[in-house]
């Protein structure tokens, strides 16, 4: 006899795989003596829980990631904003340089 057609050794007879379902449960997972449907219907409960709660989750942070994108693009005006302010600064404060350079110059020459 082929030996990959026997079962491992300490495998229940019979040819049910190990972790099966305990004796006299049913074959769904469920109490014993539950009809299948009736186990079938309690996973599909859950299943739909559980998908549902991943997309309440999905839902927030869809949610947050547009809060998210909104707060940037006010931050990226704002950096915009300042930097046109610290530009006409600059030219401000050396224009105002050069013209109290200039009138250094006049009293420096006038002494």
């Amino acid at each position: 006899s082929d030996p990959a057609q026997q079962p491992a050794p300490g495998a229940p007879e019979g040819g049910a795989p190990e972790g099966g379902a305990p004796e006299g449960a049913a074959p769904g997972g469920g109490p014993p003596g539950a009809p299948p449907n009736l186990t079938s219907n309690r996973r599909l409960q859950q299943t739909q829980a559980q998908v549902q709660e991943v997309v309440d989750i999905m839902c927030v942070n869809v949610d947050k990631v547009l809060q998210r994108d909104e707060k940037l693009s006010e931050l990226d005006d704002r950096a915009d904003a300042l930097q046109a302010g610290a530009s006409v600064f600059e030219s401000s404060a050396a224009k105002l340089k050069r013209k109290y350079w200039w009138k250094n110059c006049k009293v420096s020459f006038l002494v």
